[in-house]
C-alpha cells in the first residue's frame, strides 16, 4: 500500500511485519494496527516499563528507508525514569511513549513480546552408542603430609594413571589455579572431569556422579539447545528462542553486509549469538536443577555464516567468489575464549563446514539421516532462510545451497509473520465454493467452529498451504497469476493487485481482512523455485530420472504439510508415502556429535566425502529457475500428484 506524505513506513523485527502509519501515532498504536503484540500492563501510561523496545539505526535496503532514532519523539520523563542510561545510550524506548516522526525499524526484545515466538525445535529420538568426549573419574587421593609432600596434581595425576589407565594428562591452567582448594573441601576426595583422556577441564570436591552436554543449533532464525545426560544419553532439558541476530538482517547476506558495513558490526553479532546462548544455558540449567557450571562439553552446529559470526570470524569473503570459509575441518575450542558460561575449562565442538554456503548445520544433518549408508537415492531438504539440500545414497553424494530467503518466515508476505499464537498455521479451500477453514496456533478448532479464533498473520506452514490451496481451487493458474474471471466475494483488487481473501476482519484480531496478494505468490515462487531448481541441478550432476525418497528436515519441515509442498512444487515428484519429516536434524547431529567422538570424526571424513554443487555457476540455471517458477513445474511430470493437481 503506497504511503502518503503523512505517513511513515514501521518494520517491527523480529516478527517482520510492516506498515506505513500516520505520523504522531505511537509505536503501541503502530503495533496494534499491524497486529503486532507489545507487552504491557501499565495502560500506556508509562509507568511498568514492560513495552521496551530497540529502535535500528542504519540504511534497510530490503524496504527502502533509513532508519533513525531521530525519527522519533524525544525521551520523555517517563521514559527517562524507566530506562537506563545504557538503554538510553542504545536506543531504546517504551513504545507507548514514542511518538513517530519518519520511518523506523523497531526490534522488540523477547521480554517485550506479548505473544511469544513458537519456535519449534524440540529433541527428535536418536540411536547412538554413549561415548562422550568427557567422562568423570572419581578419586581418593592420599593426603599430603610432610613424609609425603608430593604436589597436589601429581598426586592427582599419579593415581588417575593407576587406577584408570590415564596416561600423559594434561591440566586445564584455570583448574591448576583451584585445584589445592577442591582437594581439601573434599577431604582429599574429588570428582575429575577428562576431555578426550587427556585433559583434566574440572575438579570438584566428593562424589559427583553425573555430567551433562549442551548441543546447540545456532539457525539464522532460531537458536535451540538441548541439554544430555552424558552418562545416559538422555535428553534432560531443551529451550530455544528467536535467534538475537534477527534485528542485524532477516538473511546470512543482511548479516554479512552488516559486518561489513559497520565498523563494529561483527562484534555486535557475535555478542548477541553468545548473549543468546549463555540464555539458553542458564535455562536449560534451571529446568534441570543443576549449575551451568556442572555442563561439561558442547557441540555446536550452524550454517557457514552463523558459524563464522559465533567464532568471531569476518563473513565478508563468503559474499565473494569463490565463497572460501575460514575453514572446512571441524574445531575445538574452549569455552572462555568465547565467552560461553558453562564449566570454565569445557571445550566445545563445532562441527565442519561442507562449502561456503553449506555449513555445519548441514553436516549435522549428514550424520543424523546416513544417506551414506543406504541404496535409496534420497533428497533431504533442510528448509529455512537458507535452504540446504542433500542428495544421493551410499555411492555419491552432492550438496547445494538456496537463496530461499525469508518468505517461508513470513517476513516477505503481506500478512506473514513468524510462528506464534493467533498465527494461521492450516488453510484448507473448497474448490467448488471457494471457501476458506484455516486453524491458527494455539487452538484447535478450524475458524468455521469456533465464533472468535483472532487470527493475526500468516505463519510457514500456512503460506505454504495457502499457495497450494489457491492453485488448487484454479485461483491462480500454473503460472501463478491470479484469475480475475472467477466469481468470488474473496477474489478482488485492492490498489490494482489481484487479492483473495484468507480471513474476513471479524475473524482477526486486527481489525482488517487478512489476504494472500499477487505478490505474496511471486515470493513463494521465488522461494521454492530456488529448492526445485537446486533439487534438479543435482538430480542431473547424478545421472538421475527419479528420486526414491523426500526426508523435509528443519523444525518447519515438521509443521507443513506435505501435500501442499508437493503441490506448489518444492521438490520434484515423489511417492507421497516417501516423503516424510524428522523434526530439526541439524539439532539431532549436534546431539549425536556431543554423545559420541566417533561421529566428530564421521562427521569430518563425510563432509570431505560430499561433493558441493555451486548452483549459480551452472550455465543454464536461470533457465532451469524459470522452468521451477510454475506451479508445480512448467515441464516435469507428476504422476503422483495427478489426483491433486486442477484440472485446467
Amino acid at each position: 500500500m503506497p504511503k502518503n506524505k503523512e505517513q511513515a513506513t514501521v518494520i517491527f523485527q523480529p516478527s517482520g511485519r510492516r506498515g506505513n502509519i500516520g505520523y504522531g501515532k505511537t509505536l503501541m498504536q503502530a503495533a496494534h494496527d499491524l497486529g503486532v503484540g507489545i507487552e504491557g500492563l501499565c495502560g500506556y501510561k508509562g509507568t511498568c516499563g514492560k513495552c521496551k523496545v530497540k529502535i535500528e539505526e542504519g540504511v534497510f535496503a530490503k524496504y527502502g528507508i533509513e532508519s533513525s532514532r531521530n525519527n522519533v519523539s524525544r525521551l520523555n520523563s517517563a521514559e527517562k525514569k524507566m530506562l537506563t542510561a545504557k538503554q538510553q545510550k542504545d536506543g531504546y524506548r517504551l513504545a507507548c511513549q514514542t511518538a513517530i516522526q519518519g520511518d523506523i525499524a523497531v526490534f522488540i526484545p523477547e521480554e517485550s513480546r506479548l505473544a511469544k515466538q513458537v519456535v519449534r525445535k524440540m529433541a527428535g529420538e536418536i540411536a547412538v552408542e554413549l561415548k562422550p568426549a568427557v567422562k568423570r573419574y572419581c578419586v581418593d587421593l592420599k593426603r599430603a603430609t610432610l613424609e609425603d609432600p608430593l604436589g597436589d596434581w601429581e598426586r592427582l595425576e599419579a593415581e588417575l594413571k593407576k587406577r584408570f589407565k590415564l596416561h600423559d594428562l594434561e591440566i586445564d591452567y584455570q583448574v591448576l589455579r583451584s585445584l589445592q582448594d577442591m582437594v581439601r573441601k573434599g577431604k582429599w576426595k574429588v570428582t575429575v572431569s577428562v576431555w578426550k583422556g587427556k585433559e583434566v577441564i574440572a575438579v570438584e570436591p566428593g562424589v559427583i556422579e553425573k555430567s551433562y552436554g549442551l548441543a546447540v543449533d545456532i539457525g539464522t532464525t532460531t537458536l535451540a539447545a538441548y541439554l544430555c545426560d552424558l552418562s545416559s544419553a538422555d535428553v534432560i532439558a531443551t529451550d530455544s528462542m528467536m535467534n538475537p541476530q534477527v534485528s542485524y538482517g532477516e538473511d546470512v547476506i543482511s548479516r554479512i553486509n552488516y559486518a561489513m558495513n559497520k565498523n563494529d558490526g561483527l562484534d555486535i553479532m557475535h555478542e548477541a549469538v553468545i548473549k543468546g546462548i549463555n540464555k539458553l544455558a542458564a535455562t536449560t540449567a534451571a529446568k534441570a536443577g543443576i549449575k551451568r557450571s556442572s555442563i561439561m562439553d558442547m557441540a555446536v552446529v550452524g550454517n557457514t555464516c552463523m558459524h563464522h559470526i559465533f567464532l568471531n570470524i569476518d563473513p565478508q569473503y563468503l559474499s565473494k567468489a569463490p565463497f572460501p570459509p575460514s575453514l572446512h575441518r571441524s574445531l575445538d575450542i574452549k569455552t572462555r575464549e568465547l565467552g560461553l558460561r558453562i564449566c570454565p575449562g569445557a571445550y566445545i565442538h563445532v562441527l565442519p563446514i561442507e562449502a561456503g554456503f553449506v555449513g555445519a548445520d548441514n553436516v549435522g544433518v549428514l550424520i543424523a539421516e546416513e544417506p551414506y549408508r543406504h541404496d535409496d537415492m534420497v533428497l533431504i531438504v533442510d528448509i529455512g532462510t537458507n535452504g540446504e539440500l542433500l542428495m544421493g545414497n551410499r555411492k555419491k553424494i552432492v550438496s547445494s545451497s538456496c537463496a530461499t530467503g525469508p518468505a517461508f518466515e513470513g517476513a516477505e508476505i503481506k500478512f506473514g509473520m513468524r510462528a506464534a499464537p493467533g498465527a494461521i498455521e492450516k488453510i484448507r479451500i473448497d474448490p467448488d465454493t471457494r471457501e476458506v477453514q484455516f486453524k491458527v496456533i494455539g487452538k484447535e478448532e478450524w475458524n468455521t467452529e469456533i465464533e472468535e479464533i483472532g487470527a493475526t498473520g500468516i505463519c510457514g506452514s500456512g503460506i505454504i498451504d495457502a499457495a497450494a490451496q489457491v492453485f488448487r481451487a484454479g485461483i491462480i493458474d500454473h503460472t501463478g497469476r491470479f484469475r480475475m474471471d472467477l466469481d468470488s466475494p474473496r477474489l478482488r483488487k485492492n490498489e490494482n493487485e489481484p487479492e483473495f481473501v484468507i480471513a474476513w476482519a471479524k475473524e482477526t484480531s486486527i481489525g482488517q481482512d487478512i489476504v494472500v496478494c499477487q505478490k505474496d505468490i511471486r515470493n513463494i515462487q521465488l522461494a521454492k523455485g530456488a529448492m526445485y531448481a537446486g533439487a534438479k541441478l543435482m538430480m542431473r550432476e547424478l545421472g538421475l530420472e527419479k528420486i526414491d525418497k523426500v526426508v523435509l528436515a528443519g523444525a518447519f519441515g515438521n509443521y507443513i504439510d506435505r501435500e501442499s509442498a508437493a503441490l506448489i512444487g518444492l521438490f520434484p515428484d515423489c511417492a507421497q508415502e516417501n516423503v516424510y519429516a524428522v523434526g530439526n536434524a541439524a539439532g539431532d547431529g549436534a546431539r549425536i556429535a556431543l554423545l559420541n567422538i566417533d561421529k566428530r570424526v564421521e562427521a569430518d571424513q563425510r563432509a570431505k566425502e560430499v561433493d558441493y554443487l555451486e548452483l549459480t555457476v551452472e550455465p543454464d540455471f536461470e533457465m532451469v529457475f524459470t522452468y521451477a517458477m510454475w506451479f508445480p513445474h512448467m515441464k516435469d511430470k507428476f504422476p503422483h500428484l495427478a489426483k491433486l493437481l486442477p484440472k485446467t
